[in-house]
C-alpha cells in the first residue's frame, strides 16, 4: 500500500504557535529594544534571549544556552514573534534557516517530513520547562 505522504496539519501548527507565544512573552526583556538580553539559570545551564530585531507588530529573538559544550550541542533558536497575530514560530534551529513547513524524504540533510513542527514543539517543551521551573520576567540576571 502507498501512503498519502506527509501533510501540514496547519491547525495543530498554528496551536504550537500561539502557546510558544502566549509562554515566550512572559520570557523576553521587559523592553523591545534591540540588543536587550537577558539570562536565566536553569537547574544550572545558562540560557540567553537576545532582541535581535524589532519592529511595530514584530520582535526577532535569539535562544541559546550558554556552556562550555561545543556549540553543535548547545540549542540555539531564532524565534519571530508576530504580536498583532500573537504566534510565535521558529525561523531558524542549529544550522537550518529558513525551515520549510514540510520536506520530502530522504532528503540530502536528512530532515524529518515535519521538522518545522518538531521544532516549535520543541520550543514549546523548552518554555513550558523554564516557566515549571519558576522562571520569570522578575528573574532577569542582565
Amino acid at each position: 500500500m502507498i501512503g498519502r505522504g506527509y501533510h501540514v496539519d496547519l491547525s495543530a501548527l498554528m496551536r504550537v504557535y500561539e502557546t510558544n507565544y502566549a509562554k515566550l512573552v512572559r520570557l523576553i526583556p521587559h523592553s523591545d529594544d534591540v540588543g536587550d538580553s537577558c539570562v536565566y539559570d536553569i537547574q544550572g545551564s545558562e540560557f540567553q534571549i537576545d532582541i535581535l530585531e524589532s519592529t511595530r507588530y514584530t520582535t526577532l529573538v535569539d535562544i541559546w544556552q550558554k556552556s562550555s559544550a561545543p556549540e553543535y550541542m548547545r540549542p540555539r533558536l531564532s524565534v519571530r514573534l508576530y504580536h498583532d497575530a500573537r504566534v510565535a514560530e521558529v525561523c531558524t534551529s542549529q544550522q537550518i534557516s529558513r525551515i520549510q513547513p514540510r520536506y520530502d524524504y530522504p532528503n540530502p540533510r536528512m530532515h524529518q517530513k515535519n521538522e518545522k513542527h518538531q521544532v516549535n514543539a520543541f520550543l514549546s517543551d523548552w518554555l513550558a520547562h523554564c516557566l515549571r521551573s519558576g522562571i520569570a520576567k522578575h528573574d532577569i540576571i542582565i
